[in-house]
């Protein structure tokens, strides 16, 4: 139903749906936002459901992709250790930015850690996960002496903090608190609202943008020549395709691969390619 909807109205996209909720990363035109909303608003399952706008313009999304999952975020906890009935505060631009001054608060990114590397709150604690199935367990243990302490979470959008927080508060954590909209709300009310930004550098998206300059701080480096640069990218080579951090000097010279040899694969042709995968 929703993918005969979206596609009527040209929609772009990933969409998760789960007996948790809706998760929905998508590109709307912009002359049928209005009926976009209108749509949203005569669903009773959809309606109220918070809407995130993107920061920049570019293009993101190729095709519509509508999956059902067991779990919108996959961290691979048991249903036992986290109630959703019982999540942090929620807190506004302001009332974060105002929060996290508290002598007694931590702020930890709930995101994977290459997003964290080209942007991230200042002072942040940035668990050294790449999976989420590993992050939940792995901040409780980042956070083990810190239970009476004032937890302040963030993510891209919001939703990673919903089961987080409810993990941490059934885990004794007395005061814990999440920026509602995560990044991306916290930037449109900063620059409507016009307040200070506490978050530097880019906010990392899920699509072909790769991400969302929040700030113009450069925070990371080039993986291959360590200068200062924000650019994410995948490797040309679509055997190795790893995200990393290449500047544009060594786009050129590595001609958009990770290393040398990458590039080497990438030049022959893609039947050549293909038989190298398979060995």
């Amino acid at each position: 139903h929703l993918y005969e909807q979206f596609s009527h109205l040209n929609i772009l996209g990933r969409v998760y749906v789960a007996k948790e909720g809706i998760n929905a990363q998508i590109s709307v035109p912009e002359h049928k936002w209005s009926i976009f909303e209108d749509y949203i608003e005569s669903e009773s399952l959809l309606s109220g459901v918070k809407l995130k706008k993107a920061v920049q313009e570019g293009s993101s999304f190729i095709k519509l992709k509508i999956l059902v999952k067991n779990e919108i975020v996959a961290y691979g906890v048991d249903k036992d250790s986290y109630d959703m009935n019982h999540t942090g505060q929620h807190l506004s631009a302001k009332e974060f930015n105002k929060s996290i001054k508290s002598e007694d608060s931590i702020v930890v990114d709930m995101r994977n850690y290459y997003e964290s590397e080209v942007g991230k709150f200042e002072n942040a604690i940035i668990p050294d996960v790449h999976r989420s199935q590993e992050l939940l367990p792995a901040v409780a243990e980042l956070l083990a002496d810190d239970h009476d302490k004032k937890v302040h979470l963030y993510c891209t959008g919001g939703i990673r903090c919903e089961k987080a927080s409810a993990y941490l508060k059934h885990h004794d954590f007395k005061d814990v608190n999440q920026l509602n909209g995560g990044i991306i709300e916290y930037s449109h009310q900063m620059k409507n609202k016009k307040i200070e930004s506490k978050f530097i550098g880019k906010n990392f998206v899920f699509d072909y943008r790769m991400s969302e300059a929040i700030t113009k701080d450069i925070i990371s480096n080039c993986h291959q020549c360590d200068e200062p640069s924000s650019r994410h990218t995948n490797c040309e080579n679509q055997a190795c395709h790893i995200l990393f951090i290449q500047c544009e000097k060594c786009s050129e010279e590595f001609e958009n691969c990770c290393s040398a040899e990458c590039a080497k694969i990438a030049e022959l042709p893609i039947e050549e390619q293909r038989k190298l995968r398979k060995d």
